[in-house]
């Protein structure tokens, strides 16, 4: 499904992650030492990531991105902005019920101007959750439903938005097109990303190999819960589903089955949740889709644990913000 349609800054490197685990959590963490499965962090980490401080803005790049010198991308944090939420000034980019319009616009203007792109004409979507992607030729009269956007295009600036849920910014730099994905748990079980692939070597002719991507902040394995009915769909989809969930790699599956305990009806104990680590499951079908290791940029930055940073929409309900992921080329 398509819709055609003056500040001085300084970088420095970005503050390392700092996770409050609870006493569980933290066993399971050291009973996965050892193991051969990779993590998150395992490609390029956000210790190799640049951060622009501009205007009280911290925005987040990935070098190899940023040396491009035709491409404009970023990945905005929670500080600075006009928004007052509990007293605190904040960079909210997404129009929630505790903002104000006027607010949200001037953050966005903010943030265009914090790495060079006043110019170009944000696009962004009404997510739903999907595997819906956009081929944008010209920025549309009105958002348009779908959670992934693809252009080779210059002048037009794709986003989206997050307060959990994974953002990914794809750049082919020899075709010069790129995408912007939005992947929840349900985005993900529909390979979202790789169909933004797939759209960009129809529409584009994009080999798999010359793309780079990166994957921004998100909520971590460390914090992401799930039901074990996500578990077992994640399986039925994915050969590597267990390396996604803490619980699978450290030997303490749940039994998602619950007739199999053989107890009598009603007296089944409750199902237990899983921790999934959604930036790993990306990653995985980022791989998977041909693209080369060295070329994927990983965040370990995570929202839930962050909050002094990101914003975490499973940590703050309806008063969370929503951070923006952006990707555009120059004209």
């Amino acid at each position: 499904m398509f819709c055609l349609a003056a500040d001085s800054d300084y970088t420095v490197r970005v503050v390392a992650p700092r996770e409050t685990l609870t006493p569980k959590r933290q066993a399971r963490k050291r009973s996965s030492r050892g193991q051969t499965f990779l993590s998150a962090s395992s490609s390029r980490s956000s210790s190799d990531w640049i951060e622009r401080k501009v205007r009280g803005m911290q925005i987040l790049l990935v070098p190899a991105l940023a040396k491009l010198p035709w491409l404009v991308h970023g990945f905005s944090t929670r500080p600075g902005g006009v928004s007052l939420l509990n007293g605190e000034k904040v960079l909210n980019l997404g129009f929630t019920e505790w903002d104000s319009k006027e607010s949200v616009l001037e953050n966005r203007r903010r943030f265009q101007s914090a790495f060079g792109a006043t110019d170009l004409k944000l696009i962004s979507l009404k997510q739903i959750h999907s595997d819906v992607i956009h081929l944008f030729d010209a920025a549309p009269a009105e958002p348009c439903r779908g959670d992934a956007s693809v252009t080779n295009r210059s002048g037009l600036l794709l986003a989206v938005q997050t307060a959990d849920c994974v953002p990914i910014l794809l750049v082919d730099p020899k075709k010069r097109a790129v995408a912007a994905v939005h992947a929840g748990w349900r985005g993900t079980l529909q390979r979202i990303v790789v169909k933004a692939i797939g759209q960009m070597q129809m529409q584009f002719k994009s080999r798999p190999a010359d793309l780079l991507a990166g994957i921004g902040p998100s909520i971590g394995g460390c914090c992401y819960e799930v039901g074990t009915e996500v578990a077992t769909q994640f399986q039925s989809q994915f050969a590597e589903a267990p390396e996604w969930f803490d619980e699978f790699r450290t030997g303490d599956e749940p039994n998602p089955i619950q007739w199999l305990n053989m107890m009598p009806p009603g007296h089944q104990p409750p199902p237990k949740n899983v921790l999934l680590d959604l930036r790993k499951a990306n990653r995985g079908q980022l791989l998977g889709a041909g693209l080369r290791a060295p070329n994927i940029f990983v965040s370990d930055l995570c929202t839930a644990c962050r909050r002094d940073l990101l914003f975490s929409y499973r940590k703050e309900g309806a008063q969370s913000g929503r951070l923006m992921s952006v990707i555009g080329m120059l004209t």
